[in-house]
């Protein structure tokens, strides 16, 4: 079964039309200016997203504001780089720490009463159940 996610393509145009609060028309306008850009059918239908929506609202919200079209195209496009950057991050920090644990040779230190010992990665340092008894005198 496929994950669904905010990138997702899931709404025809009248319902996300109806979920941004926006006239289907305005939806196509901004298709064609490349402002919102849905995912199309095989069909030729646009299918929008969650992010897409969002997207819509937040237009709507900056033209509220007096922010230009132009304006609000730039504002969108930066978005977007700046969520495919923290997705690109994301990947690669996965990909180091892979490669940190897969690494052969990698070294693993535990402390105690015994000093600093050496073990193995994903073991866990032998424990010492001895009992001492102390005196006073």
């Amino acid at each position: 079964m496929e994950q669904l996610d905010e990138n997702t393509p899931l709404f025809v145009i009248s319902v996300a039309a109806e979920l941004a609060v926006m006239h289907p028309q305005t939806l196509r306008q901004y298709d064609r200016m490349g402002l919102v850009v849905p995912v199309r059918t095989l069909g030729g239908g646009r299918r929008y997203t969650m992010r897409n929506v969002a997207q819509l609202r937040e237009i709507a919200r900056l033209s509220t504001e007096g922010v230009s079209l132009e304006g609000i195209k730039r504002v969108l496009e930066l978005e977007n780089q700046n969520a495919e950057l923290k997705a690109r991050i994301r990947d690669l920090e996965a990909t180091l720490a892979n490669e940190l644990m897969q690494r052969p040779g990698g070294r693993v230190f535990a402390a105690g009463d015994s000093g600093v010992e050496s073990i193995a990665p994903g073991q866990r340092p032998t424990k010492r159940t001895s009992l001492v008894l102390w005196r006073s005198r």
